[in-house]
């Protein structure tokens, strides 16, 4: 059964642009987000203790990155970070931190935090990650790692409170009490294209291992679904016309013109295992 939580976020110099602060009611954690701009000035004890750190960038091909770190004083790590970039020993520029910090912190579970986070974050590939080498075999007790993968779930929730999902698989499971219905998951086969996916909050998501057709019509689909299906296969997540990882697309119907090659309606096409369409769903949903 999940449960309610209460978050709260307090703008510390009353804009959203500036620091803001994240807690979860009975957690003694802290998330604190701090645009690259205002980390040489910050004052705050609290980003000069031990904790892990999240350094959002953008490519310059548009995509996003991350930069997962720990350190025993952030703001020294942060202020470090900025001064390598400046040298060039550092090629990538973040503009946003995103910090967290406890209570009882010390090197070893904040080396132990940033190794699964960065686990995390490659296996939910949301993200680049940047990070190359972190402390795989940090030697802790048993109880420290239960407390610290306790810590992770909170931070996951905060991290996607505060706009990164760098943590949360594209195809996560659906939030409690959304309909049953909706959330199935859906087929769709034509020809030599056939695949399985599911509606999400963000939009809907094609699984792994979806056959989709080599040819695309240029003339009935958009430039932009051109693109993205050229930006997939460059990058691997599509190989021998099949998909290489899930994928998420900001609807059904980009999901099935991304599979097909041409242009059709998502609702229509996509059907549950017992012939029901989408379309379908969705209007039992509303009424």
């Amino acid at each position: 059964m999940s449960f309610g939580k209460a978050i709260e976020l307090f703008l510390v110099n009353g804009t959203a642009d500036s620091i803001i602060t994240a807690e979860l009611s009975n957690w003694n954690g802290m998330a604190i987000k701090i645009p690259r701009i205002e980390v040489a000035s910050c004052k705050r004890d609290d980003v000069t203790g031990p904790g892990v750190y999240f350094l959002f960038c953008k490519e310059d091909d548009g995509d996003d990155s991350v930069y997962i770190g720990e350190a025993e004083n952030i703001k020294d790590r942060l202020v470090q970070h900025i001064r390598d970039n400046q040298s060039g020993k550092e090629k990538y520029y973040w503009n946003t931190a995103v910090l967290f910090t406890g209570r009882d912190l010390n090197k070893a579970l904040i080396r132990y935090l940033e190794y699964r986070l960065v686990v995390i974050a490659r296996d939910s590939k949301r993200y680049k990650v940047l990070t190359k080498n972190t402390y795989k075999n940090t030697v802790m007790k048993e109880s420290q790692k239960s407390a610290m993968e306790e810590f992770i779930e909170n931070i996951k929730i905060l991290i996607n409170a505060l706009g990164y999902k760098v943590l949360e698989p594209v195809a996560s499971k659906p939030a409690a009490g959304t309909s049953a219905d909706i959330n199935e998951e859906y087929y769709l086969s034509q020809g030599n294209a056939s695949a399985t996916g599911v509606v999400t909050s963000e939009g809907f998501v094609v699984y792994k291992g979806a056959a989709i057709n080599e040819k695309i019509s240029e003339k009935s689909v958009s430039p932009g679904m051109v693109k993205l299906r050229e930006k997939h296969i460059a990058e691997k997540h599509v190989a021998d016309n099949k998909t290489t990882e899930d994928i998420l697309f900001n609807s059904s119907s980009a999901a099935a013109v991304f599979v097909l090659g041409y242009s059709v309606s998502g609702p229509a096409t996509w059907k549950t295992k017992d012939g029901r369409t989408l379309k379908e769903i969705e209007a039992s949903s509303t009424d």
